[in-house]
């Protein structure tokens, strides 16, 4: 009984109800965009960095991330090949031998770091053959390499000249070669656009005399968010002398970056619910203020403060509840326009973004999580905020209520 009095008490005044219910559905769209916004920036961010070299996973052998030497390789066989995409989540696999060698041309050397690839499986995990500016692609049966822009520009030699490599083999001699450059290519990290060579893994072997050694097997998950549990679950089926590193273990200045936005974002959000407090608030006083006469009159005919103070709060419980269930509702269509239509930086800040190989748009995440924390949130505010208007009520003197 109390319900229904309190839902058309509501619509007795349909200003002051709308215009409280449209302050608590500004709250939950406002609070909800501010998140997916950032959780999509910071999505595709990680999309971004992990595409560049490093991938989602990585399967090693022990000991190999410290040391980052051929006296840890991974014989890459079928049953291990077989093994790793059977597993679920697996959508992809791209074995790696790479080693750190002193590329010249004439008189001009540089440190640089040597991939060999399987490169259609390198270009479904890393895109690859996107970050392509100048020359072709490499096949696997293609004894030539694929250079960054940045060591190119550093040693004077484009698509069409020869790129001497001096590195240690895999039994400790020399491994030297000649290889003619088919391709250049641009990387958003400006470390590996200074010292990035990528060959075939076949040729790669030969000129280190590893045959069917790799030293990585870089992994894209088809759950990115499931990374965590997929690492956990290869672990635990492969043999204990392998390991597997996620991007979070092999980054964690990029984990460091995210914490800090995200520390940073945590301020604005608390400012954020300040103003939605005092938002929700200032209606709830508007309401008690405009029917201070209603509830003197009430209590001075017999109805019991308690019974007064029941209805009173239902009405604020039942304005929180719509208010949020419109923001839910109109939350969805509103994300997922930003998610699928994502906000576009222009001028020099889109080319900086360029730059570092990002693309310059803020997409919305559409983790649906997001929308329905900030409800709950906004919620929790509402609900807290409704018990002023019923202690209010138990503290009302009728004469004075009436008189005002």
């Amino acid at each position: 009984m109390f319900v229904m009095l309190a839902w058309r008490n509501l619509w007795r005044n349909r200003s002051r109800t709308l215009i409280t219910m449209a302050s608590v559905w500004c709250a939950v769209l406002l609070s909800a965009l501010t998140q997916s916004l950032q959780r999509g920036a910071f999505e595709l961010m990680v999309a971004n960095v992990v595409s560049f070299y490093t991938g989602y996973l990585q399967v090693q052998q022990s000991g190999y991330w410290d040391e980052q030497t051929l006296e840890y390789t991974l014989p890459y066989t079928d049953t291990l090949r077989a093994t790793i995409l059977q597993y679920p989540g697996v959508a992809a696999l791209a074995p790696r031998i790479q080693v750190f060698a002193l590329a010249s041309t004439g008189e001009k050397t540089k440190g640089c770091l040597v991939a060999g690839v399987e490169p259609e499986a390198e270009d479904r995990v890393t895109r690859l053959r996107r970050k392509i500016t100048a020359g072709q692609y490499l096949t696997d049966s293609m004894p030539a390499v694929l250079a960054a822009d940045g060591l190119a520009r550093r040693l004077h030699i484009g698509v069409g000249d020869t790129l001497v490599l001096l590195g240690q083999g895999y039994y400790g001699a020399m491994a030297a070669g000649k290889f003619p450059v088919c391709g250049i290519l641009h990387f958003g990290s400006p470390d590996l656009s200074q010292r990035a060579v990528f060959m075939s893994l076949s040729t790669a072997q030969q000129w280190l005399d590893a045959p069917g050694q790799t030293t990585t097997l870089v992994l894209s998950p088809e759950n990115p968010a499931s990374t965590d549990k997929l690492a956990a679950g290869l672990k635990a089926s492969l043999p204990p002398d392998m390991t597997v590193k996620t991007w979070m273990e092999m980054m964690p200045d990029l984990i460091e970056h995210i914490k800090t936005d995200t520390a940073s974002s945590a301020i604005f959000l608390g400012v954020l619910y300040v103003l939605i407090t005092f938002g929700i608030f200032a209606t709830l006083l508007m309401m008690l203020l405009e029917r201070r006469r209603e509830f003197g009159m009430l209590l001075a005919l017999g109805m019991k403060k308690g019974q007064l103070a029941r209805v009173v709060l239902y009405e604020s419980v039942l304005i929180t509840f719509s208010g949020c269930l419109l923001g839910i509702l109109t939350g969805i269509p509103v994300i997922w326009w930003f998610a699928r239509y994502p906000i576009r930086i222009g001028g020099d800040s889109a080319e900086a973004f360029r730059k570092f190989g990002f693309e310059p748009v803020i997409p919305a995440s559409t983790d649906p999580g997001i929308l329905l924390n900030q409800a709950l949130a906004v919620l929790f505010i509402g609900l807290v905020l409704s018990w002023y208007p019923a202690y209010k009520i138990f503290t009302m003197n009728p004469v004075e209520a009436m008189r005002g």
